[in-house]
């Protein structure tokens, strides 16, 4: 058992930019899904203080608002959710702490969510899965694209050996660069490879919520077979 006070919040502490807030006052689509943001958060917030103060195997779920499932038609109906459904079926009787943030970049899980994961090790306990879903906000801003390989580095190195850390679906070089260290790194038994690239949708048509940006259920379901593809090949869970 961990800590029965943990501590973490899922909101960010950025304000919402210009162009979005503009984009949400124009695009009911759009609006509709920042809607989901702060009770997203705070389900989630909720959701960890009790897996938290439990017992039994611990999955740590590192990332953005596509952890948070933003855009799903629940908390639960993002990638992390109907994962958690399938691994359960097959029984595995584990918990969730999600620590994924609405805009969350590779600096904000240097600086928030690794040492959220690193106290809750603190207790002696190993998390039995660890996932990682980042650098989507990166690479759509050119300002961000700047040394994300070089902060992408610095966070694989703080992860437990082991986890399972997703590529980005993304044609700039920087995503290129990271996808070549991410299987350099898996060859040589460091991580475990969640291909999105490879693996991922060949087309969103049908998958994406109402803003065009997040997926909805259909489009977690996806990403969720991915992720279970790592995990299975990882032999994480007989």
């Amino acid at each position: 058992m961990v800590s029965p006070d943990f501590d973490y919040s899922n909101r960010s502490d950025r304000p919402r930019g210009p162009v979005l807030s503009a984009l949400s006052t124009a695009f009911p689509g759009i609006r509709s899904v920042q809607e989901q943001v702060l009770p997203y958060a705070g389900w989630w917030e909720s959701h960890n203080r009790v897996a938290a103060a439990g017992g039994g195997p611990l999955w740590v779920a590192l990332g953005d608002s596509m952890t948070q499932g933003i855009g799903a038609s629940a908390p639960d109906r993002g990638w992390v959710g109907q994962l958690s459904e399938r691994l359960a079926v097959r029984g595995w009787d584990h918990r969730i702490v999600n620590l994924g943030v609405n805009g969350a970049r590779v600096e904000d899980v240097l600086d928030r969510q690794l040492p959220a994961l690193e106290s809750l090790a603190t207790d002696g306990q190993t998390p039995a899965l660890v996932t990682v879903v980042i650098g989507s906000n990166d690479v759509v801003v050119r300002r961000h694209r700047r040394g994300l390989v070089e902060r992408f580095a610095a966070m694989l190195d703080r992860l437990p050996e082991g986890a399972l850390v997703s590529n980005l679906p993304n044609p700039h070089r920087e995503a290129r660069a990271v996808d070549a260290m991410l299987r350099a790194r898996a060859d040589a038994g460091h991580l475990v490879l969640v291909d999105m690239r490879r693996d991922g949708p060949r087309s969103w048509r049908g998958r994406l919520a109402s803003d065009k940006f997040h997926p909805n259920d259909r489009g977690y379901a996806e990403m969720a077979t991915v992720v279970q593809r790592a995990v299975d090949r990882a032999g994480l869970i007989s």
